[in-house]
């Protein structure tokens, strides 16, 4: 027999505004800990500077991680002009300074430069791996750092704020690897200016929107009344832009083993019509709970991810399934 797991066998997404100063690994472990989870992990890092959304998967949610890292995602932030840091936030060093303090209109004249697919640098400060090694390890160590431009989306970008000179605060939606601190260096270089991101919070990952986030204090509140389940979101959260497809008890039953099912006609061209472009990828369902991520080939569903949930919705009781990651 396996060894058991420590723990309670929970799963869900938590939508969690995650507060300044707390790095994303803290908070997982702490709302691990207040559900006392077997399992947790979340979906894309947000520094410990930065506040707002961090989704955290648990249990049987982790498996399906890997789509909540690919979804677009918002972004507001303050640029602070006068200095540059070696970082482009308020935690580095500075640089450079200067007296230029850009207008709210020379600002919002440059920002369509910043909107559709474009060029963009990575900060020397980021997780990015140059010969095995972080990028902000080798900055740190004083080594020069020189990283190759890469192609991301930005949906839109917009100004929503000056309230001073030295301050102007802007909002964008984005693709996945998008930097809002090269954003941040680009546009003061373009201006003639010195700025660094005073203020970050992500407001939306996906389908998690700060409208419907809740924070550590109030989790551990509902923690203290053993209620802290009303916070948790079903595992299917995360995979809202996939179609689902409700299946019979004997078809979620063989998706379970890791047998394919065949799909009829109109389901086939069903599924086919909600398709992203280039994605097969489809989300079985059976009494409105997750049996399994598939994928359609040649009229058929072959599982690639298995999920083992109540059909009541309680969480209890999740056996997990070990062979499917």
């Amino acid at each position: 027999m396996g060894r058991r797991r420590k723990g309670e066998a929970v799963s869900g997404w938590i939508n969690l505004d995650k507060p300044y100063d707390l790095g994303s690994t803290q908070a997982v472990s702490r709302v691990r800990r207040l559900f006392n989870a077997q399992k947790a992990g979340h979906a894309g890092t947000l520094d410990p500077l930065a506040t707002g959304i961090l989704p955290i998967a648990l249990g049987e949610a982790t498996k399906t991680v890997p789509f909540l890292m690919d979804a677009d995602k918002a972004y507001r932030f303050t640029i602070a002009w006068g200095r540059t840091t070696a970082t482009f936030d308020r935690e580095g060093a500075i640089i450079a300074e200067s007296d230029v303090r850009p207008s709210p209109d020379a600002v919002a004249a440059l920002l369509p430069r910043f909107v559709g697919e474009i060029s963009q640098v990575p900060p020397a400060y980021s997780a990015i791996k140059v010969g095995g090694e972080r990028a902000y390890d080798l900055a740190r160590a004083g080594q020069t750092v020189e990283l190759a431009a890469r192609m991301v989306t930005v949906h839109d970008a917009r100004l929503v704020a000056a309230g001073d000179p030295d301050h102007v605060t802007l909002e964008i939606e984005c693709g996945k690897g998008t930097y809002v601190r090269a954003i941040v260096r680009d546009l003061a270089e373009m201006l003639g200016a010195c700025g660094h991101v005073s203020d970050l919070r992500r407001t939306r990952v996906g389908g998690f929107a700060e409208e419907s986030a809740v924070t550590l204090e109030y989790l551990e509140d509902l923690g203290h009344k053993a209620r802290q389940s009303e916070a948790l979101l079903p595992v299917e959260t995360a995979l809202d832009d996939i179609p689902a497809l409700a299946v019979t008890d004997e078809d979620a039953f063989r998706l379970k083993q890791g047998r394919p099912i065949v799909l009829v006609p109109r389901q086939v061209e069903a599924v086919k019509a909600r398709l992203k472009p280039g994605s097969r990828t489809v989300s079985a369902m059976a009494g409105g709970s997750m049996v399994a991520l598939c994928e359609m080939r040649a009229g058929r569903l072959e599982p690639s991810r298995v999920f083992h949930l109540e059909k009541s919705g309680d969480q209890s009781d999740v056996d997990y399934d070990r062979t499917q990651g």
